[in-house]
């Protein structure tokens, strides 16, 4: 018997666990057919130009090959740091994205919770449609209609003229000041609807005896969704906002380009687009591989950082 257990916890050697690996490897090569591709266009297109980052520490042009373009150190990173240009970038990044965060990231989850309390399945299957149909849109479509609708004789205008709000039209999104608020609440009406889609498949999955007891108890609607769903979305939250968190550097680009003009650029460069601009017009790719590298290395951070404080809250059980 102690043969045996000594047998059973001995573990199996380098050659063994080859031998197991290649051996499930073809028991289940049709499965593995499937894997293998994603993992070698992956490797190709993610992992192979990983390299291509060392064009951060180079002065590299577009003459060189990434490896005879000659070392710099770290002199990009100390011209990052007295950019002023950059840091308004920055700045408008962080704005535009804890606008986003403080109301874009409740409204999917009011909006999922309004969607399954509807009990007529026409009406929900109808709202649903409508509020998924802004993300099937790209924002060269969206923007082009806010840029109408904004506009001096646009419907934004005439609405307000209309309403007495405003003496005379003018152009919003020529005006720096509102523009955080423009691609805030733009960039809800485009998502808003396509976020509950996650938070309606956990519900879904919600034991309807919870309801029945909490209803025999004396709970109303409100208490029920307080106590029973909201609990239930506890983890899907977590998960969010870790994901919503971690990409707080990483604004819209597509959004930018679109609603950006020379008049509200102040407040509407964003990190992604001033990295556009500086490498791809200006062509300065090693200031903006440098730039990039760093955004990516600060949104790391912020991951682990998200993902320790929600997995504290959620009594030390993560949801990655």
């Amino acid at each position: 018997m102690g043969k045996a257990v000594g047998y059973a916890t001995e573990k199996p050697t380098v050659v063994q666990r080859t031998k197991h690996f290649f051996a499930d490897f073809v028991r289940q090569w049709e499965i593995q057919s499937m894997i293998w591709p994603g993992v070698i266009f992956m490797f190709i297109f993610c992992y192979i130009p990983i390299y291509g980052l060392t064009i951060a520490f180079k002065r590299y042009t577009v003459i060189d090959r990434i490896d005879s373009a000659p070392w710099v150190g770290l002199e990009n990173f100390q011209i990052i740091l007295s950019d002023k240009f950059f840091w308004e970038s920055v700045v408008n990044t962080l704005g535009i994205s804890f606008l986003k965060l403080a109301i874009g990231f409740v409204v999917p989850i009011i909006l999922a919770i309004m969607i399954y309390e509807v009990s007529l399945s026409g009406f929900k299957k109808f709202v649903q449609t409508i509020s998924y149909l802004p993300h099937f849109l790209s924002w060269i479509v969206l923007g082009g209609m806010l840029i109408n609708w904004f506009a001096t004789t646009g419907l934004f205008n005439e609405l307000l003229l209309t309403l007495g709000v405003i003496k005379e039209p003018r152009n919003i999104l020529l005006d720096p000041d509102k523009y955080w608020w423009i691609a805030t609440l733009s960039d809800i009406w485009k998502e808003a609807g396509w976020g509950t889609i996650l938070y309606l498949a956990v519900m879904a999955k919600i034991d309807p005896t919870y309801y029945e007891a909490a209803k025999i108890d004396g709970a109303n609607r409100l208490k029920q969704i307080w106590h029973i769903t909201v609990p239930n979305l506890k983890l899907m939250i977590s998960l969010n906002l870790i994901l919503t968190i971690s990409g707080l550097l990483g604004s819209n680009l597509d959004q930018t380009l679109v609603l950006m003009n020379s008049q509200n650029r102040e407040k509407a460069e964003v990190i992604n687009s001033y990295v556009y601009r500086m490498g791809m017009t200006q062509g300065d790719f090693s200031y903006a591989t440098a730039v990039g590298l760093g955004v990516s290395i600060v949104s790391v951070i912020l991951l682990v950082s998200a993902n320790a404080i929600t997995k504290r809250l959620n009594d030390n059980q993560s949801v990655l």
